[in-house]
This record gives structure tokens, C-alpha cells and sequence, in this order.
């Protein structure tokens, strides 16, 4: 189905024997709906029904923004482009993201494991806007931005792991092991 969402309608096809008489190879063109096969039907519905999945998961307001595409492709386009804004738009987004991850820290009276769900967060929307840091500036930026009690600990990590192939989830299991260790 998602072929009709990004192709557009399916085309029902047969050969034209006419044409293939004359030029020799076979050329296709459009089937009439009066020649067509309960498979042919169900194929040329699955836009209706590809459509219908789309209006389903979109509220009043998104929904407004939409009714007028005719095809699920055009539905498809249109929440594309509303979704990902224009170029401004992006560069304002991935600005506001930029600043949170240079801004981060552990606030009091947070958890890990809620720092780390707002924390990788951040990192989902700055790839999903295409700005990409290595495992060693994510590792040191969560190791700055712990509060001061940590500072062994990361100081102990810095040493002995290599930062560079270091994964956010392996660095946060460790950070949530010596958590469960202190007692925090």
C-alpha cells in the first residue's frame, strides 16, 4: 500500500493489440472499469483505502489543512511539506535544537532515566534535522551535565572508555548502574 501513497493511483493496464499489430511491440494503455477484474478492483481502491488510513490519524486541525487532495500521494505531499516547513522553518528548528543540547544539564531533583529520555530526545530531533555529533562530543556533553556528585564517576569514564565508540545507551546503562550503586 505504501507504493500508492508515494506513486500515486495504479494504472490499469492492458496491451493494445491494434498498436502491437502495427509497431510490433507491445504498447499498454489504460483498461476501462467495465473490463476490469475483482483483482483489478481491488487494486484500483487501494487509494481510497491508503486515504482513509491518512484522514484516520490526523486530527480536525491537520485534517482541514488536507481535504482538498484528491489522491493519498497528494495527502502525502501536503503533510510532508507542513510537517517539515520551509527552509527558514528548518533553520530556526535545528537553531532551537542546537541551543538545547549546548544548554543541557541535569536538573535537581531529576532522574536519570528522565534526563535520559529528554536528553536523547534532543538528540532525535537534531539527526532528524540532519545535524549529526560524533559518541565522543554526545558522551562529553552528558558528562558536563551532570551535577557535581557525578564527577568521579565521569572522570573514571573519560579514563577508561574510548569516547569514540562510546553509544548514548551504553554511556546512560553505565551512568544508571552507578546510580543504582549510590543509592541516588
Amino acid at each position: 500500500m505504501w507504493y500508492i501513497i508515494t506513486d500515486g493511483l495504479m494504472k490499469i493496464l492492458k496491451v493494445n493489440t491494434t498498436a502491437a499489430k502495427i509497431e510490433g511491440a507491445p504498447q499498454m494503455v489504460e483498461k476501462h472499469r467495465s473490463e476490469w477484474t475483482a483483482e483489478e478492483k481491488k487494486k484500483a481502491n487501494l487509494d481510497n483505502v491508503a486515504k482513509d488510513i491518512l484522514y484516520k490519524t490526523l486530527d480536525k486541525n491537520m485534517f482541514s489543512k488536507i481535504k482538498t487532495c484528491t489522491t493519498a500521494k497528494e495527502i502525502w505531499e501536503k503533510l510532508t511539506q507542513i510537517c517539515k516547513g520551509n527552509d527558514q522553518m528548518k533553520e530556526n528548528k535545528l537553531t532551537v535544537a542546537i541551543q538545547k543540547f549546548d544548554n543541557a544539564k541535569m536538573k535537581p531533583g531529576e532522574t536519570l532515566v528522565e534526563f535520559d529520555e529528554r536528553f536523547s530526545g534532543i538528540i532525535i530531533k537534531l539527526t532528524s534535522l540532519g545535524k549529526d555529533y560524533s559518541n565522543r562530543e554526545i558522551a562529553l556533553k552528558v558528562m558536563r551535565a551532570l551535577p557535581r556528585e557525578w564527577d568521579v564517576k565521569t572522570i573514571a569514564m573519560r579514563e577508561s572508555k574510548d569516547l569514540n565508540k562510546l553509544e548514548l545507551h551504553d554511556l546512560f546503562d553505565d551512568l544508571k548502574a552507578y546510580e543504582f550503586e549510590l543509592g541516588i
